[in-house]
């Protein structure tokens, strides 16, 4: 049986972390930034953990991270 193929677009964007939760960077920061407010793009730093809900989602598409 073949091995199973990591989704590259998903192995760009999601890291998995020691404790088994997965980071992930924020949407809505890379373009048009002049209409948002200061407030709003400095809430929009740093990574995030994904949802509980959105983990069987993210364990398929990372078949070996060992979610």
């Amino acid at each position: 049986m073949p091995k199973m193929k990591t989704k590259s677009g998903a192995k760009k964007r999601f890291r998995v972390r020691p404790g088994g939760t997965v980071k992930r960077g924020q949407a809505y920061k890379r373009h048009i930034l002049t209409k948002k407010t200061t407030k709003n793009k400095r809430q929009l730093r740093g990574a995030v953990n994904v949802h509980e809900t959105n983990m069987g989602h993210i364990a398929s598409m990372l078949p070996y991270a060992g979610l």
